[in-house]
């Protein structure tokens, strides 16, 4: 009888391995994914390829990236990267200066606060103001750059 359980506990370890490399997809082979063919834009069309905004330094090493923006940047912004509806920078500024600094921005311009998306959590935070004339909500998020400046964005979304 023991003989026949030492068969039976091998038999039954073969067919569990068996079934694994079954739901594993077994073997050795491998199939790289196919990359689907770029469709062709037709009779010799060429491709557009976007200007790159213009890029200026300072003598400090700051970074401005883009043109003007449509939305207000403190007076020591530094590292300012503005883009269609967007504008990042960092500033020296306190969160509550920032804050203040934004709430009479906006509201100054007409803009309406929605104080129910207001957070305030140390030096993050986020701020949304209604009233563009797009319809869509200004969203200004800062955040603790780590070296005693705050990362600002400015959004429209």
């Amino acid at each position: 009888m023991k003989k026949y359980s030492v068969y039976l506990a091998i038999f039954a370890l073969v067919l569990a391995s068996l079934a694994c490399q079954t739901v594993m997809g077994g073997g050795d082979t491998f199939e790289a994914p196919q990359i689907p063919e770029v469709p062709q834009t037709g009779g010799g069309d060429e491709i557009e390829i976007p200007t790159i905004p213009p890029v200026a330094t300072d003598e400090s090493g700051s970074v401005t990236i883009g043109g003007e923006s449509e939305f207000p940047v403190t007076s020591d912004a530094f590292n300012v990267v503005s883009a269609s509806e967007m504008v990042t920078f960092q500033t020296k500024m306190s969160t509550d200066d920032v804050l203040k600094f934004y709430r009479d921005q906006f509201t100054g311009q007409g803009y309406e606060e929605d104080t129910s998306m207001a957070i305030t959590f140390g030096k993050t935070f986020t701020l949304a103001f209604t009233g563009h004339v797009s319809g869509k909500v200004i969203y200004v998020v800062g955040a603790d750059a780590g070296d005693g400046s705050l990362y600002v964005t400015i959004t429209l979304g």
